[in-house]
């Protein structure tokens, strides 16, 4: 007799980052849907990652994360967001940021606990909210008179109750773009600080802010650092997303559940890539201040490539997407028309509205900018022929 599976996430299918990725190759399109860049990290850094690998760095690492880069980490935190964090007890590396989320989400949520997304969300949360028995709130953030995304205040404090056990912030926000101000920090602190409720940031844009804005983290707030977990990325800092490498900051008590969930997904990061960063945020602490201004540039040359088409659009604030409105063109749901340009034009989008639970009626898609020159302008010149 063939056992029957029962799935335990029945309405989960392939991300759809993987299956815009897919259609992009099949069509040999220009890929500006998953959110990876085309150029290389700094040279500086690959030497010491050929450094490390040939000087007897290739086998486990501290489960916690190498000593040298979790140093460097807690010394780049203090200076960007005035936060002092223990190495030993309130920094870990983790396998990439999505499994550091996983594994956050797996320490605190319970059967039956709430958990509050904002919508648009990052598609790595629900599932693993679900695979913990817990239940997903969607809130859909607003759009405010700048034409900039926020949070909902009254929305939020309506939805948190008894029940609540996580907050899920996403600032620097993807896809949208929006980030938070000191204000918000306060406003989210004086909601969350009326219950028991914990509080996930992911931050991993938290480098790539625009227009000399500045990125506000959860990291700065003394009453919300108390019950938060902020995770980033190493992959977006340094162009390298395939070395899924990345890093979680939380009180000690937090750090302890949060660890006891880690040893048993990855348990160690790559150990001559650790090293490697480690060695370059000493070398050069600095290189992650020039990022903002290199993805401007792109955000720009997008945006000018773009800007006497059919296509509406406000620039980016932060991250290195640019959402376009292309209800001016053709009222085609985002889903089948993201496929369709990717066919007949040869550039491939994300679709706006995977990233909500509700999908409101927009014509939205999301273009990934983090691309040479050449590469922006030719998809440029394939979409200004709509």
């Amino acid at each position: 007799m063939t056992p029957q599976l029962q799935s335990k996430l029945p309405a989960v299918g392939t991300t759809i980052f993987t299956v815009m990725s897919r259609l992009a190759a099949d069509c040999d399109a220009i890929n500006l849907s998953q959110g990876f860049p085309s150029f290389e990290p700094p040279e500086a850094l690959l030497d010491r990652v050929g450094y490390h690998l040939s000087h007897g760095a290739n086998q486990y690492a501290p489960m916690p994360g190498v000593q040298a880069l979790r140093e460097a980490i807690a010394t780049k935190t203090a200076r960007l967001q005035s936060r002092d964090v223990d190495p030993e007890t309130e920094v870990t590396v983790c396998t990439g940021a999505t499994e550091g989320m996983f594994a956050a989400i797996q320490a605190l949520v319970r059967t039956g606990d709430e958990v509050i997304v904002f919508d648009p969300a990052y598609d790595a949360y629900a599932p693993a909210i679900h695979l913990a028995g817990g239940i997903v709130r969607h809130l859909p953030l607003i759009t405010v008179e700048s034409g900039d995304f926020a949070i909902d205040w009254q929305a939020l404090e309506d939805t948190l109750n008894q029940r609540t056990r996580l907050v899920v912030v996403n600032f620097p926000h993807n896809p949208s773009g929006a980030i938070l101000t000191l204000e918000d920090l306060d406003g989210l602190a004086q909601l969350i600080n009326k219950t028991d409720a914990f509080v996930l940031a992911d931050e991993v844009y938290e480098h790539i802010v625009f227009d000399g804005r500045t990125h506000y983290s959860i990291l700065r707030h003394d009453d919300l650092w108390e019950r938060c977990l902020v995770v980033s990325s190493f992959g977006k800092t340094f162009h390298a997303t395939g070395w899924k490498v990345g890093y979680c900051l939380a009180p000690p008590n937090l750090t302890t559940e949060f660890r006891k969930v880690r040893q048993f997904t990855t348990f160690a990061v790559n150990t001559p890539v650790q090293h490697a960063l480690a060695d370059y945020l000493a070398a050069e602490p600095s290189f992650y201040e020039t990022l903002a201004g290199f993805y401007q540039a792109k955000r720009d040359l997008f945006a000018k490539l773009l800007e006497d088409t059919r296509l509406r659009f406000e620039p980016s604030r932060s991250t290195f997407f640019q959402t376009v409105d292309y209800a001016e063109i053709s009222d085609t749901p985002d889903v089948e028309i993201a496929q369709q340009w990717t066919r007949e034009l040869g550039v491939a989008s994300i679709p706006y509205s995977v990233f909500y639970e509700q999908a409101p009626n927009a014509r939205r898609l999301r273009f990934c900018f983090a691309k040479d020159d050449a590469t922006l302008v030719e998809a440029c010149e394939r979409l200004r022929q709509l």
